[in-house]
């Protein structure tokens, strides 16, 4: 009975990062689930107590997207603290990011609060970056870290560094938090158009992280293109010569 439950305290100290990765995407579905079924814009007539339900939906709207984001900073420190970082959960923490972030820029140009732009931005740069990426995974590099497939030093500051991580965070986050904020229904007109205000500010600065951050991936990649170029050369003078 003993070992059962050492064994079941183990398995949950090393399983904590995995499980709060996977978890915190259900905080995101929530939260897109209830502004969706909340729009009042769709309405022909709103009530006060329409517009009361829909403004208690979003701000619970809001603390869910604090809730998932705070929780991608906590599955990191459980899987140093427990020492059960792995392949599988960097993988589970790269997609519980991409799946938060198209959610919400999907769904915020869904509703018209912004323009289809950037989520298309968004998309596009995380598609060809992953691509990338999977590439230097079979070479044995990662995405961050002491392997990791940045060898310029501005390049590994602009994509490694823990401070340039931080800020992209933050903006992300501060975006997508003020996004929802500021299309309170019940909220204050003048109130409003302060958060929306900042909203535009922590949107475009998200944007613009998301792309600085992806050109040094797209620039170093040419090393593993030219490797399998070079490969493929040898294999077909290797048949030629047989």
């Amino acid at each position: 009975m003993g070992n059962i439950l050492n064994n079941s305290i183990n398995w949950l100290k090393k399983s904590s990062a995995n499980i709060v990765s996977i978890g915190r995407i259900f905080f995101v579905f929530i939260a897109v689930y209830l502004i969706v079924t909340h729009d009042t814009t769709q309405s022909f007539f709103v009530t006060k107590q329409m517009a009361k339900e829909a403004g208690v939906a979003y701000y619970w709207a809001f603390v869910c997207t604090i809730l998932a984001f705070a929780l991608d900073g906590l599955d990191g420190y459980l899987a140093r603290k427990f020492n059960a970082s792995s392949k599988l959960g960097a993988t589970l923490d790269i997609m519980g990011d991409r799946i938060a972030e198209y959610s919400y820029w999907i769904l915020f140009a869904v509703m018209g609060w912004i323009s289809i732009i950037f989520p298309l931005i968004a998309i596009i740069r995380g598609v060809v970056v992953d691509g990338i990426r999977s590439v230097a995974a079979s070479y044995g590099y990662t995405a961050f870290g002491a392997k990791s497939m940045q060898d310029d030093p501005i390049a590994k500051f602009i994509c490694c560094s823990k401070f340039m991580r931080i800020w992209y965070a933050v903006a992300k986050v501060g975006a997508f938090m003020l996004i929802i904020l500021y299309n309170v229904p019940s909220m204050d007109h003048d109130i409003s158009v302060f958060w929306q205000v900042f909203a535009y500010i922590f949107t475009e600065m998200a944007i613009l992280l998301c792309v600085l951050r992806g050109l040094p991936v797209v620039y170093e990649s040419k090393k593993f293109f030219k490797d399998a170029a070079e490969e493929t050369s040898d294999k077909v003078e290797e048949s030629v010569n047989q």
